[in-house]
């Protein structure tokens, strides 16, 4: 179907806005505080958002996925900043986007497709209560040091919670009603932009009932020089700091594409081909973004969602949340660093909350054994480790699961000789399934087996 201007702007543009801006909240603070984390000025990590969302929205194959900054890949960008410098990150971050688009080439990406549903289903449970959990401290008003070398977000939550005796009620007042008014808006339309308006109902009931609480500040703008200086041994000794930074980016990435192709609603399904070049089209504006010392972007699901749920239905959602961000820095900065860290908190939590997948949780006591497994699995692995070991722990189910069932069918071949007509299908290519089915009049013998399942 052709582009239609008129159409778009009737349709389609007050989403991609409201979208746009809701992803451009959530962005700014969050990548800030992850170049924070990474050792690199803070203004770089809304940097990696600004240049790399055009490239995106061009390339990119999932229209509705905003990325930027992660904390996936902190640990490996941190200790290249302790040991060089904005070089080092930006030499590792190249790297990295090499690698990337070496995995697309390599149509590696469409591996990630066959990741069965409910280990992503589990990954966007698991995500989402990493959302909320990880919001605990601003909502809450607590100032804990939390140990950030874990990976343990369970952990790190009780760390919070231990300290809950010294929470502020105003910090949590703003949370809630972010939170409440969201959930308020989305039940009277579908189409309201609900997190601004969760925003939007924090900061008027701040301003009424004077609720003095911390705010985002000051915004910085300049971006530092970058000089940056490779030999070949430099190179060599990055490349599997690099390779497994690319690994970790690429599993999150094309992960968090399908949760925001499921939550997507009505759409044309993305393709195998699709995943390889959301790969390359991310490896390519990482490049961009290492070339300013910019770390990775990655898809996020906080601010890919929060565009869902404001309205957003095209790619240039994407483009507008880069262009409300320069914005926001060079007009509304004055009134942005106004808005309590409280408020984004709950944006954050709100969006995870969404994320949790009721409906998986409603449907668990009627699903197959593998699939709760995997599903409880995998949600509860993301809280504890890393996206990738979560994924590859889901998805070891159903390899073992495929071992059990020979197995028992190989025992059943040898306790039930096959008859002369299975025989003969299966000496011309018949599989183990024709077997089981032809044995389907011997009940007590698939319930002992447990076939079905």
């Amino acid at each position: 179907m052709p582009f239609s201007i008129s159409a778009y702007f009737r349709s389609h543009l007050a989403g991609d806005l409201a979208g746009g801006g809701a992803a451009a909240l959530i962005a700014l603070p969050y990548g800030l505080a992850m170049a924070n984390m990474m050792g690199l000025p803070a203004v770089l990590g809304v940097v990696t958002s600004v240049v790399t969302a055009p490239i995106t929205t061009v390339l990119g194959r999932n229209p509705l996925l905003i990325g930027g900054a992660a904390s996936a890949t902190v640990p490996f960008i941190g200790r290249a900043t302790a040991a060089h410098g904005i070089a080092g990150a930006a030499e590792i971050c190249l790297l990295a986007s090499l690698f990337m688009l070496l995995l697309g080439a390599l149509k590696l990406g469409r591996q990630i497709r066959r990741v069965p549903q409910p280990v992503v289903t589990g990954f966007s449970c698991g995500i989402g209560a990493m959302m909320v959990l990880s919001q605990l401290g601003p909502i809450l008003g607590v100032k804990t040091v939390i140990d950030r070398t874990s990976n343990n977000l369970i952990y790190q939550s009780w760390q919070v919670l231990a300290d809950a005796g010294h929470l502020q009620p105003g910090a949590l007042i703003i949370g809630v009603i972010v939170i409440a008014g969201a959930f308020i808006a989305t039940s009277i339309s579908h189409k309201a932009p609900a997190p601004l308006i969760g925003v939007l109902a924090a900061v008027v009931v701040t301003a009424l009932f004077h609720l003095h609480q911390k705010e985002i500040g000051s915004l910085p703008l300049a971006v530092p020089n970058l000089a940056v200086s490779w030999t070949l041994s430099d190179v060599f000794s990055l490349a599997p700091s690099a390779l497994a930074l690319a690994l970790i980016s690429s599993v999150n990435l094309l992960i968090t594409s399908r949760v925001v192709e499921h939550f997507r609603g009505r759409h044309k399904h993305m393709t195998q081909n699709d995943a390889d070049a959301e790969l390359g089209a991310y490896g390519l504006a990482n490049a961009a973004a290492a070339v300013l010392g910019a770390p990775l972007s990655v898809g996020i699901p906080a601010r890919s969602l929060a565009s869902v749920r404001c309205g957003a239905t095209t790619r240039l959602s994407n483009l507008f949340h880069a262009l409300f961000i320069v914005l926001f820095l060079a007009v509304g900065r004055t009134y942005i660093s106004h808005v309590p860290i409280a408020a984004l908190a709950g944006v954050t939590a709100y969006v995870g909350i969404c994320l949790l997948e009721w409906g998986t949780w409603r449907r668990l006591p009627k699903m197959r054994t593998v699939d709760a497994l995997a599903f409880l699995t995998t949600a509860i692995a993301v809280l504890l480790t890393n996206a990738v070991l979560a994924v590859a722990i889901g998805c070891a189910f159903y390899p073992v699961r495929l071992a059990y069932r020979r197995l028992k069918l190989q025992k059943l071949k040898r306790t039930r000789p096959l008859p002369v007509n299975l025989a003969q299908n299966n000496v011309n290519g018949s599989d183990d399934r024709d077997y089981v089915g032809h044995q389907s009049a011997d009940g007590h013998l698939l319930q002992s087996l447990e076939i079905k399942k």
